[in-house]
């Protein structure tokens, strides 16, 4: 079985597990508190936004920020997982972050590209204009997507802000006591 593989089953196990050593470790501030929330909720609407524009497996999502990056779930959740180190102020939840995303989602995301090039022919092309994680700044071309609450709602996204209130609502409590 492929690194890949075992990565795509581990993700979300391994993520409960850093949630854990995350509350036992956070020191947050009201400070680190507002800075890492102003960063995680960027990265919740970017989330919130791209899964209003897939339609997994049945066309190739080249729309709102997928017309910016390839990859806007996991920049979305780099960018909550960023504000929330921020927020928790210990470098070893840092170093445990960038970890998680480089040996766990950087082959799942590399192994997903190989999947929508070989399910969609256009995709070659897509990746051509489109870069892989940081989006380009530059305004694409009409692609000519919508965003649909019904997208949203069918993928379960709001679970992501669901999570992120509470975790919040964790560190607020732990500063508190």
């Amino acid at each position: 079985m492929s690194w890949s593989r075992i990565a795509r089953r581990i993700r979300v196990p391994l993520g409960f597990a850093l949630a854990l050593a995350y509350v036992a470790l956070a020191q947050a501030t009201r400070g680190s508190l507002l800075a890492g929330i102003c960063l995680a909720a960027a990265g919740l609407w970017v989330r919130a936004a791209a899964s209003g524009h897939v339609r997994k497996n049945e066309t190739l999502a080249t729309s709102g920020p997928y017309a910016y990056t390839r990859n806007p779930l996991y920049l979305g959740s780099m960018m909550m997982a960023a504000g929330f180190a921020i927020a928790a102020r210990n470098w070893w939840i840092a170093v445990l972050l960038v970890a998680m995303f480089t040996l766990v989602y950087w082959p799942v995301i590399r192994a997903e590209e190989a999947f929508l090039r070989e399910r969609f022919p256009e995709y070659p092309e897509y990746e051509r204009r489109v870069p892989r994680l940081l989006p380009r700044l530059r305004a694409p071309e009409d692609t000519g997507g919508h965003f649909s609450w019904a997208l949203y709602r069918q993928h379960h996204e709001y679970n992501a802000s669901i999570g992120a209130a509470l975790m919040l609502a964790v560190l607020v409590a732990k500063m508190l006591w």
